[in-house]
């Protein structure tokens, strides 16, 4: 068969299936050339789901006659004044494909007027321009979109409902808000006004479109270097999702989805929130442009950076920084309320398969810092008996009833950063507050400052604890250990015991001592120390299990804070053990200080609070 060139606007066609795939495409473009022009106002109207007509208009700088005849060639633009800039690309459009491939499947008129000029218009209907002409309209531009696909009625059938099509578009302008906070934009589908955002700052655009759940639930994220800055906020653990359409990456201005930068939120989150949740953020990265480069994809929404590591590891560190907050630090848990099951709760909660690995080297400097700034535990001598990991109870804000407050300060903790504040009558105010009661010998009731109930899970929050002071002592080195005066023999399936024996030099870092002890059998000389008098024998069998689940592709780094995570869920306080009140101050206390307490090793929820309005919502006062 002889080979021949395509017709010019069969070529077009073809080529424009990679810009415009959808009426999202289209919005998205369009808007971005908006932006490019620097308007300060932008209105997108949709019809049909954005398939029959998509309008989007602007105040921005608006074209002469000339440069309007121009705009719809294939590979025309003004945002390329020199070949090298394409190395070193700062604005949202630059292939000078959107118009053209907008007008080769679509009907296509614009209409536009630069300040001080006269408005003129141009139609382009199935790859066909008509002549410029005068016309009227307002200084900016007017850019119509009818019949999407209709000179191509295959790719029409391939379009979603109208209702998909429409909130696919949406979400497409909604990202882009996002990243240019500075401008005002309106969104009207089928007449009805959507979204209408005046000009703001970045602030007050995050909590408009994300809202006011997640400004409650955010914390600060920043970080520098090597001419990287890292800006926005992120959620608290407790505060996550089923899919991750609400994680919001920019960089330079431009929402990305790309899969590097979405990689590092979920290694930094992973070891933090339940398998199968997704984190929420709103990050914007501010990149050199020669260290970047956009122009990987049609979309443009993947990149490709020149020094990836150092992006990466910005990320991490920023994020764990953020979340290395104890719970005291941090903003308050998420209501009982809003934990139901119609929602998506945490009571569809299931274990996480493996815990998340130790940080790399370049995300773990700064975490690292933060828990070798906690205070060492106390001698064992010193802690209470039913309290494994070695605290000692402060002297708490207000005596519990029935105790003694003098007896009750047993030993000295260090107290949340800040340090409490003070209340009416000189009594000490702490985030997490005072302990009422514990609710069937596994909950513990507290009152805040505020009066709002808090309800902690002592298993969850102690295992958190015993977690974060078994990763301090292994970067710090290598977790002390404790040797047993009788050295323990576990009986163990001889598969077990051989993975058990193969693993014995890391399980020695973590101040796990074993020996083979014949077929089937392992001697167990040495206990880490914050672990208390356990049974070694549970803790054996269910790290076997664990290493025996392992890929030989693992990490060593991940394999142990697998290991970590299981020997704290050992050491931990279990569900139905009594707690005086001195223990349940002191677990508040240590919550308070501890790095990542808002959640457990599994990602559940250590504490919920139960708030004022909270409370009057379910007696029906508001």
């Amino acid at each position: 068969m002889p080979i021949r060139l395509l017709p010019e606007t069969t070529a077009n066609r073809i080529a424009a299936g990679e810009v415009v795939e959808r009426p999202a495409a289209v919005a998205k473009e369009l808007v971005e050339n908006a932006l490019d022009a620097g308007a300060t106002r932008i209105a997108v109207t949709l019809e049909g789901g954005g398939i029959e007509r998509v309008v989007v208009e602007d105040d921005g700088a608006g074209m002469g006659p000339e440069d309007l005849a121009l705009a719809v060639e294939r590979h025309a633009t003004s945002k390329l004044p020199e070949e090298a800039m394409l190395f070193r690309i700062a604005t949202l459009g630059f292939r000078g494909e959107a118009l053209p491939s907008i007008g080769a499947v679509a009907r296509l008129t614009l209409t536009t007027r630069p300040k001080g000029g006269d408005a003129h218009a141009l139609t382009v209907e199935g790859g066909r321009k008509g002549p410029v002409l005068p016309a009227a309209g307002a200084p900016g531009t007017r850019v119509e979109m009818r019949d999407l696909f209709y000179a191509v009625p295959a790719r029409r059938k391939f379009l979603k409902s109208p209702r998909s099509e429409a909130e696919a578009a949406v979400e497409a302008v909604r990202r882009l808000a996002l990243a240019w906070p500075e401008v005002g934009f309106r969104i009207a589908l089928e007449g009805r006004e959507v979204l209408a955002l005046a000009p703001q700052d970045r602030a007050a655009r995050i909590h408009a479109l994300l809202g006011a759940d997640f400004a409650a639930a955010a914390l600060p994220v920043a970080g520098e270097g090597g001419g990287l800055a890292l800006a926005g906020l992120a959620a608290q653990p407790a505060y996550t999702r089923a899919t991750g359409t609400e994680q919001h990456l920019v960089v330079n201005r431009r929402p990305v989805r790309d899969p590097q930068l979405r990689t590092a939120l979920r290694v930094a989150y992973r070891d933090l929130i339940a398998a199968g949740r997704h984190p929420v953020a709103a990050l914007f990265l501010e990149v050199p442009p020669e260290a970047v480069d956009v122009n990987v994809h049609p979309m443009k929404t993947e990149l490709r950076f020149r020094e990836e590591a150092a992006v990466r590891g910005l990320l991490i560190s920023a994020l764990r920084r953020a979340l290395s907050a104890g719970a005291g630090e941090a903003v308050p848990a998420p209501a009982l309320t809003q934990y139901r099951p119609s929602q998506g709760g945490w009571s569809g909660w299931r274990p996480r398969p493996a815990p998340a690995p130790l940080p790399e080297a370049s995300a773990a400097r700064g975490l690292a810092e933060a828990q070798l700034a906690l205070a060492s535990p106390a001698p064992p001598s010193a802690a209470p008996a039913t309290l494994p990991l070695g605290f000692a109870p402060p002297r708490p804000a207000v005596a519990p009833a029935g105790t003694d407050p003098e007896s009750s300060a047993v030993g000295a903790l260090p107290g949340p950063p800040a340090g409490p504040r003070s209340g009416p009558a000189g009594e000490e105010e702490y985030p997490l507050g005072r302990p009422l009661a514990q609710l069937l010998d596994t909950y513990i009731l507290a009152e805040a400052p505020d009066g709002a109930l808090i309800l902690v899970d002592q298993h969850a929050a102690h295992e958190r604890l015993t977690h974060e002071a078994l990763r301090t002592q292994l970067i710090a080195g290598g977790v002390r250990s404790q040797p047993l005066l009788l050295p323990a023999v576990v009986d163990l399936p001889p598969a077990d015991a051989a993975g058990l024996l193969g693993f014995a030099e890391p399980l020695a870092r973590l101040g796990l001592e074993l020996e083979g002890f014949g077929p089937g059998a392992v001697l167990v000389r040495a206990l880490p120390a914050l672990l208390g008098p356990a049974d070694p024998a549970p803790l054996l069998r269910d790290l076997a299990a664990e290493i025996a689940e392992f890929d030989e592709a693992l990490a060593l780094e991940r394999r142990l804070d697998a290991a970590v995570a299981r020997l704290a869920c050992h050491g931990s306080v279990r569900a139905g053990r009594r707690l005086s009140p001195p223990e349940m101050a002191a677990l508040l206390r240590q919550m308070e200080a501890t790095p990542r307490a808002a959640t457990c090793s599994h990602g559940r929820p250590t504490f919920l609070r139960l708030g004022p309005a909270e409370l009057e919502r379910l007696f029906g006062r508001r």
